[in-house]
């Protein structure tokens, strides 16, 4: 019986300092991740939130699917008709395809999560948007949508509507 070569596919290894920063307003992004070295299978990014930090307008995704594992405080996760979780340091989300959501940092900390994107192109996403803050580093819903809309992500109007 013949046996398989083993492959030497290269692992990547990104150090606790190490990482694209991107700077999304008053948000930073750390990409772990881009999805060159997974066939844009996977991407991954940790994010830091300040105090009281609202995240993006609420949208639902028709091409990825993500996850969130929060790392340090609470992240608020706010869904359709006016619900939402509060998910702490060790909590776990998943966001489906279709699934509207937004998220926050409702404490006085600051609090952080790991996330996940499969296809791993929604990166660029993040990178548009740290391009268009450069100017006044400032993020605004209507700065999100125009960057949302190159990546099959529609806002959730009627959850805006609601706040």
């Amino acid at each position: 019986m013949k046996t398989l070569e083993m492959p030497k596919v290269p692992v990547n290894f990104v150090p606790a300092k190490g990482g694209e920063i991107l700077k999304l307003g008053h948000i930073t992004m750390r990409i772990m991740e881009d999805g060159s070295r997974t066939d844009n299978r996977l991407g991954s990014a940790e994010f830091i939130l300040p105090p009281h930090t609202q995240g993006p307008p609420a949208h639902w995704h028709e091409m990825h699917d993500e996850t969130f594992l929060v790392t340090a405080g609470t992240i608020r996760f706010h869904l359709p008709d006016n619900k939402h979780v509060d998910a702490n340091a060790g909590d776990y989300v998943t966001v489906p395809i279709r699934a509207p959501h937004t998220f926050s940092n409702p404490s006085d900390g600051e609090s952080r999560f790991f996330n996940t994107y499969t296809p791993a192109f929604y990166i660029n996403y993040f990178k548009i948007m740290a391009e268009m803050s450069k100017g006044d580093g400032q993020m605004s819903p209507a700065k999100n949508l125009a960057a949302m809309a190159a990546f099959a992500t529609l806002p959730a109007m009627p959850m805006w509507e609601k706040k």
